[in-house]
């Protein structure tokens, strides 16, 4: 049965109707009316899913709306402003990492939190905290190279 949700993404409410038990990502895709981030796998194995919850990268393809309660959710979309972009994403372009693009969500989305909490990381470090992502374009050299970058650019 359906019940009304609160959701706080990208600094907004948005309240839906929904079921408990639906995934964060339909509502973030079909509710709210965000193109990131994807759906991928549906098993929380690939990452293009990938959002904060409180600053936290979790899987919203896996995450019911009832696990959300009053948790602040960022997006792609509330990492960067085209006027403003995260250091991630400046590098993301200097690199020219990006091909489909399906799974740069769930890269750069990991990649914030871990560079928030690490700083000058390891070439080791950075593999280790990205290891869970999947892209089938194989750029994974450059998105290591963009995250090494955007860790410069950090300090």
């Amino acid at each position: 049965m359906n019940q009304p949700f609160k959701l706080n993404v990208n600094g907004q409410i948005h309240t839906i109707d929904a079921d408990p038990d639906m995934p964060l990502l339909y509502a973030l895709r079909n509710d709210v009316g965000l193109n990131n981030p994807h759906f991928g796998c549906g098993l929380a194995q690939c990452g293009a899913c990938t959002v904060h919850l409180d600053g936290q990268p979790t899987r919203s393809c896996v995450t019911p709306l009832s696990a959300v309660g009053e948790a602040k959710v960022v997006t792609l979309a509330g990492l960067g402003t085209p006027e403003k972009p995260h250091p991630l994403q400046t590098a993301y372009v200097e690199e020219q990492v990006p091909q489909c693009g399906y799974c740069i969500n769930g890269w750069l989305m990991t990649a914030a939190a871990f560079l928030r909490d690490k700083k000058k990381p390891t070439g080791a470090e950075i593999q280790e905290a990205l290891s869970g992502l999947k892209c089938r374009c194989g750029t994974h050299i450059s998105i290591l190279k963009a995250v090494k970058r955007a860790a410069a650019m950090m300090g």
